[in-house]
């Protein structure tokens, strides 16, 4: 019985007759009234729902992380209790009166009230500022930034209204129910009717491998009336080798993946490895927390494999400037804030970029914490080269063991940490200092910005080299002259002859060494370069591309040694196919990182050690700090972001929008969960139950009732949930830019299904790619490379795939945590008309003349049911037999040329009919329920 009921009830009895029922009645809702009005009164202010709100929407812009006018900041309750300039404290806990807070607030001159020159603040909001600082001021911690709180499931017992022969059923299938249920009930909801099978075949086809599922495991599913058969279904999608294609697809968006450099002039470079490693990596169904290491810090396991180098290609997605004239420096330095603001928005949802400039004006976060958190990543060897090292070459399985059996050998005739040495310098040519960061250039240049090249009587300074215990000098060079002569230099041009270089005439670059003096210490070197033949002119003669400092070949007189060492010449120059790799200094090539004055990178301030926000949770005990401490921060159980950041990005991906819908803002300006008890019990499941294994999570979530939902919306729900916040129906979305196009070419037969490899070029307009910095051409691939999935396509950051583009698809200089769906008429110009979707339609249609029968009624049929998984309803079977009949008049007439629409189609003979189809074919690939999930 409720509260109100009660006093009723109450009242009623001691009133002695039904006439006194009313005055009962006014008087118990009299006193519930006071009773509730006493409880609000009393209750406990929460700084986090009430109190926050109201500071980020009227305060913080002038008193937060951009600026502390009169010396007042509300960004930590320390700050907002510190003495002002006034000297003046703005909140006293306790005393709401002493407050200068709630004087200026209260205050009728226009020059002292606050907020300043905007309208007063409600008297409501005044009322909770005032009563949360005589309960004493205190703070909270935002939701996301707590730890995952342990969560009971709740226990609901909801039915589905209509059930057949008039007996109920209980609704909810798992766990996940309850939640849903509950706050269905809340907002006066009741769930819709199950989907049928054929819409819950579409559906979890397209949410767990993108394109339409094998016909064996449709049609088996379709024929099992069991209840084991969804199951079945889900197992069989899980353990599909597309799965890792979909699903790598949406982590692309986030690596900002590309297959050029961006920028201006965006040449090309090779990191598909990382793509197909993202594939395998879905398809092993690799633990999240080893996923997220593997890509943040491969190249700082122990003995990392190539698997493991190659996933650091995650933070080499980053935009290299090669143009002619650029710094260097700057862009490295661009490189590494991308680094760090993709971390924070891709892995932990949260907004953390503009930090670099200042405090965070919303979130506690302080602009020091920013570079503490930079210097993670502010040793690794890429230096914003023409090359883009650091690579990792892929030799052959020749080259491997050959490799393999030099590490061995090296181990015994030297040392273990002399062979890995070695062996990461012939697999990366690192570490390795980069010509460009050469300086004190006479008579020589970086050139194009992008290597050193010396004229003669030439002579550039490489600073700060630490030559202890490294008296060999293995370079990078090219030349189109014999007879130079180059010398190293000890800390000036006059200083003494460390060695003489080997200067050889060159066919492009080549790799050579030379014996150096030994020296302590660090020092400067000078590189100088003679040649009598370019007196008087201003040609280069010597180009250096970098300079590796180490050791000689170790183990002379041991048995092999020349065997041993004509492999590692031969290694080291051997041509083999490489990927972008991720590898950290070594400990005497480390930088200082400073805080940047106001996030400019020239002007350097204090300089700070890498550290995590004081927010939250210390790095773990013992935990390097470096990458992989980071890493081992981040899949840390009690790190509060990390598991509800992937939770909610996978929820999003199949309901159509996350439990918190701002997907790349959990912060306090982020919209706040729909469901918190059930966003933290899947982030616990995930973490604890499933080991941070993604397919368990998935199965769970698409078996739960809320997920097989149909999507009916009814009246009701268009007024009570019209977004679906509540989840009181099956989600309907449009297909993502790679799953229209995939789907086309699957339901017309054209899909291969080939997996990895380069990057494939299916058809494109002419004039898409305008380079004018070399002849780089789309050549339209071959073969089945031109029907291969969306995820392959050739990626170019400043000339997009375009028919994707138009769907929406992320343009990937920056990471993308969530793209933003519109509906345009160019979507509907791409489908109808772009080549691949009209070839989809031509092949579509020859299926639908062989194998949908003899009647076109028949073939209509077949197609729409193969097209949408549906049987076809009359009315559009009537439209598209109209369409039909007037497409197939103007081919006969001669009004239209039925060979111009049947394209390469060569076996046909009934032209007219066959072209009439492909109008038809084209309408099904354009109908909103082909290229949405409902």
């Amino acid at each position: 019985m409720g509260k109100g009921q009660k006093y009723l009830s109450f009242f009623s009895k001691i009133s002695g007759q039904k006439r006194g029922f009313f005055l009962a009645s006014v008087l118990a809702l009299l006193i519930l009234g006071l009773a509730n009005w006493a409880t609000i009164f009393s209750s406990k202010i929460d700084f986090n729902s009430q109190v926050k709100p109201i500071f980020n929407k009227r305060c913080i812009h002038c008193h937060g992380g951009v600026k502390k006018n009169g010396g007042f900041s509300l960004m930590t309750r320390a700050q907002a209790l510190s003495p002002t300039e006034s000297g003046k404290p703005a909140i006293v806990p306790g005393n709401p009166n002493a407050s200068e807070l709630i004087h200026r607030i209260l205050a009728v001159d226009p020059e002292v009230r606050m907020p300043s020159e905007a309208a007063p603040l409600p008297k409501e909001e005044i009322n909770i500022l005032r009563k949360w600082i005589k309960q004493g001021a205190e703070w909270g911690v935002h939701w996301a930034y707590q730890p995952v709180a342990a969560i009971d499931v709740p226990k609901t017992s909801s039915t589905v209204l209509g059930a057949v022969g008039g007996v109920k059923k209980v609704w909810e299938r798992n766990d996940i129910d309850h939640f849903i249920s509950l706050k269905l009930l809340e907002q006066g909801l009741s769930p819709a009717q199950e989907a049928d099978k054929a819409t819950l075949l579409r559906r979890l086809s397209l949410d767990l491998i993108g394109v339409p599922a094998p016909e064996s495991l449709a049609n088996a599913y379709l024929a099992d009336p069991s209840a084991a058969a969804y199951e079945q279904l889900v197992d069989g999608l899980l353990a599909s080798p597309q799965f890792g294609e979909r699903w790598a697809a949406v982590w692309l968006d986030l690596a900002r993946y590309a297959d050029s450099k961006g920028y201006e002039r965006d040449a090309d470079r090779i990191i598909w490895p990382y793509r197909d490693w993202l594939i395998k990596a879905f398809n092993q169904d690799m633990p999240y927390d080893q996923f997220l290491t593997e890509q943040l810090a491969g190249d700082l396991l122990p003995n990392p494999s190539d698997a493991q180098y190659i996933a650091t290609g995650f933070h080499r997605n980053t935009p290299t400037n090669d143009e002619g004239g650029t710094d260097n420096e700057e862009f490295r330095v661009a490189a590494t804030l991308n680094r760090v603001n993709t971390t924070w928005e891709a892995l932990m949802g949260t907004t953390f970029a503009c930090t670099q400039c200042h405090g965070h004006p919303y979130d506690p976060f302080e602009h020091d914490e920013y570079y503490k958190f930079l210097a993670f990543f502010n040793n690794t060897r890429d230096e914003d080269t023409y090359d883009d090292y650091p690579w990792i070459k892929q030799f052959t399985k020749e080259d491997s063991l050959a490799l393999m059996a030099l590490k061995d050998w090296v181990s015994k005739v030297s040392s273990t940490e002399r062979a890995q040495e070695m062996y990461t310098f012939l697999r990366t040519w690192q570490p390795a200092y980069n010509s460009l960061k050469t300086d004190l250039l006479v008579n020589a240049a970086l050139y194009d910005t992008k290597f050193l090249g010396l004229r003669h009587h030439g002579s550039a300074r490489l600073p700060q080299v630490d030559l202890t215990g490294r008296d060999h000098l293995i370079y990078r060079y090219s030349t189109h002259l014999d007879g130079g002569k180059g010398l190293v230099r000890l800390d000036s041009l006059n200083g003494p002859i460390l060695g003489t270089l080997d200067i050889p005439k060159t066919k492009g670059k080549v790799i050579t060494s030379v014996d150096l003096q030994k020296v302590e210490g660090v020092h400067d070197l000078y590189f100088t370069y003679e040649h009598p033949a370019l007196e008087g002119s201003t040609r280069q003669g010597l180009n250096f591309d970098w300079f590796h400092f180490t050791q000689p070949f170790p183990g002379v007189g041991a048995e092999g040694y020349e065997a041993q060492k004509e492999t590692f010449w031969r290694l080291v120059n051997t041509k083999a196919p490489y990927s972008l790799i991720m590898v950290e200094n070594p400990s005497w090539m480390q930088r200082k990182t400073k805080v940047f004055d106001r996030g400019n990178w020239m002007v350097g301030m204090e300089e700070v050690e890498a550290d995590v926000p004081n927010i939250f949770p210390a790095l773990p005990k013992g935990a390097p700090r470096n990458r992989l401490g980071l890493a081992q921060w981040l899949t840390s159980k009690n790190h509060p972001l990390t598991a509800r950041t992937m939770v909610n990005r996978m929820w999003e991906q199949l309901f159509g929008r996350g439990l918190v819908f701002t997907l790349e803002d959990l912060g306090t300006q982020g919209e706040a969960p729909s469901h918190p008890e059930l966003l933290d019990w899947l982030a616990g499941e995930f973490m604890h139950t499933h080991q941070w294994r993604l397919k368990p999570l998935l199965k769970m979530f698409v078996s739960a009732a809320t997920y097989r939902q149909a999507a009916h919306f009814t009246a009701e729900k268009q007024e009570k949930d019209p977004y679906n916040k509540w989840y009181s129906r099956g989600a309907r979305v449009r297909l993502s830019a790679e799953q229209v196009r995939d789907q086309a070419l699957a339901v017309s037969g054209l899909l291969s299904t080939k997996m990895y490899g380069p990057p494939v070029m299916p058809y494109q307009p002419e004039g898409i790619w305008s380079i004018p910095y070399n002849s780089d051409k789309w050549i339209i691939s071959e073969g089945e490379d031109r029907y291969r999935r969306a995820i392959y396509t050739h990626w170019k950051r400043s000339a997009l795939y375009p028919s994707m583009v138009t769907f929406d698809m992320a343009g990937r200089d920056l990471c993308s945590a969530r793209r933003i769906r519109t509906n345009t008429p160019l979507q509907a110009l791409v489908t109808l008309n772009d080549p691949a979707y009209v070839e989809a339609a031509q092949y579509f249609a020859r299926n639908m003349q062989t194998k949908g029968g003899q009647q076109t009624a028949e073939r209509i049929q077949w197609a729409y049911q193969k097209a949408i998984n549906q049987a076809i309803t009359p009315e559009k079977q009537a439209a598209l037999q109209q369409l039909y009949e007037a497409a197939f008049a103007s081919f006969t007439s001669k009004t239209n040329d039925p060979l111009a629409m049947i394209g390469d189609i060569k076996d046909a003979t009934d032209l007219e009919d066959l072209a009439a189809l492909v109008v038809v074919a084209n309408a099904i690939l354009n109908l909103d329920e082909f290229i949405t999930k409902s």
